[in-house]
């Protein structure tokens, strides 16, 4: 009998941790030996992270990365890994319906598959909907994990609960969609309203479990999270050829002074958000969509299908601008603050997102609008860059964090791997102004 169960967590209330709890609980009851994780592409790298800090029992995690072959050979490692370990392989959902990936995730047969924000399989005749509800029909246990309230969408819990178990709602989508959905329209082709949807609900809980940040009172009052994006190998050979000659530059014997180094970090930050400035020029071009595009993996689960609202804060006018249009190519309402942006206008541009309903979305520069206002229509913000000055980013989590704010706070950086963001993080972590330590330990950072 294939088993499933859905935790429906809102975003940092814990699923993952209570997912990897659920895994070790079942390997140690021999229960399961290889485990499939399907999650959106940024979130794929934060597994392995998470199985270091919380698991108490031997895993072997694997992110499946690269060309077809370096993906299926990752696989193929993980069977032939000779100690007794949870086998544990991640990999994005685009991936999973690929011609030969597909067949080599079915031949591996997952004792358990994990869908991470499941609502990438909402679309019930989506290829890789069609993909994973195949490799779920194999599968002996099932999980999904989305903090989505179905509410607002339910027509899209019927993809989710196919591949969860079939016997909820059925294998005809038609049926499910006429049983709870009113049409009307052109033909009758729109969905105009909804009818029993207590029922639906009573039965999408009947195998799941529901937890709201009102809930959760055992949570911090602010709860911080990461997406991890990784550099293609092209990418990583130009930050490393920027690093090196940064590192050459300030080593050649001349003064090391704050500015010097500052200046060196500055451009490496541009390009982990995905801009470069040749030599040269002034203009930032953009060589990478790697933050962008987990950026928008966050704006679709929470703003577009959970309707909420959302604060980003980027250091850079490019990153600015390329968000915005991203937003507008979505056609997201959204204010934005920066530095040429007139004092007397900015007023009116929060309050706009404090009280307009429809603004989804507030964007701004950290240096600019960090300081001094109040976002608290939001209760999550995230950092696709930030600065130097942990004064300035304290003051910047303040912003949804402060008198007039019901709700607890999530924060997600955007963190590109094995670059200058750890390292900063790091140093706001604990709570150090770089200026201040930089030209002592600007080796620290090439």
């Amino acid at each position: 009998m294939n088993k499933g169960f859905g935790f429906l967590f809102e975003m940092g209330c814990g699923k993952t941790l209570t997912a990897i709890a659920t895994l070790g609980t079942a390997y140690k009851l021999e229960k399961i030996e290889k485990v499939l994780i399907i999650a959106p592409t940024s979130v794929c790298s934060v597994w392995p992270k998470e199985f270091d800090d919380y698991a108490d029992f031997k895993a072997i995690v694997k992110v499946l990365l690269g060309d077809k072959d370096k993906r299926i050979k990752a696989l193929s490692d993980l069977d032939s890994f000779p100690f007794k370990a949870l086998k544990v392989a991640v990999i994005n959902y685009e991936s999973t319906w690929r011609e030969d990936i597909f067949e080599a995730l079915y031949e591996w047969d997952a004792d358990m598959i994990i869908c991470d924000e499941s609502q990438r399989i909402k679309t019930h005749d989506a290829e890789q909907s069609k993909a994973i509800h195949k490799l779920g029909d194999q599968a002996r246990y099932k999980l999904i994990l989305s903090g989505t309230p179905v509410q607002n969408n339910a027509i899209d819990l019927y993809s989710q609960y196919r591949f969860l178990d079939p016997t909820i709602f059925g294998t005809n989508f038609y049926q499910f969609r006429n049983r709870y959905a009113i049409m009307g329209g052109f033909n009758r082709h729109q969905i105009v309203g909804y009818r029993d949807l207590d029922q639906l609900i009573q039965k999408e809980h009947s195998i799941a479990y529901r937890v709201t940040k009102e809930e959760a009172l055992d949570l911090p009052e602010q709860t911080f999270l990461e997406r991890r994006i990784t550099l293609t190998a092209k990418e990583k050979n130009i930050y490393n050829k920027i690093k090196r000659e940064s590192f050459a530059e300030l080593d050649g014997g001349g003064k090391v002074t704050v500015t010097t180094v500052l200046t060196k970090l500055l451009r490496l930050q541009q390009f982990t958000g995905g801009f470069l400035v040749a030599d040269g020029s002034e203009k930032a071009e953009l060589v990478s969509k790697g933050k962008l595009n987990a950026l928008e993996e966050i704006i679709d689960d929470y703003v577009v299908d959970a309707g909420k609202k959302l604060v980003i804060f980027a250091r850079f006018r490019p990153e600015i601008d390329l968000i915005g249009q991203m937003l507008a190519k979505k056609k997201i309402k959204y204010g934005s603050i920066y530095g040429d942006v007139k004092l007397e206008d900015r007023g009116g541009i929060v309050k706009d997102f404090q009280t307009n309903a429809d603004t989804k979305v507030f964007l701004a520069q950290i240096d600019t609008a960090g300081l001094g206002i109040t976002l608290t229509a939001a209760d999550t913000c995230v950092y696709y860059s930030v600065n130097f000055n942990y004064a300035a980013y304290s003051q910047s989590l303040a912003r949804i964090h402060r008198i007039g704010q019901k709700n607890i706070c999530t924060y997600i950086h955007l963190i590109t791997e094995g670059t200058v963001d750890e390292t900063i993080l790091k140093a706001l972590a604990k709570k150090e102004d770089l200026a201040k330590t930089i030209v002592d330990e600007w080796r620290n950072y090439f």
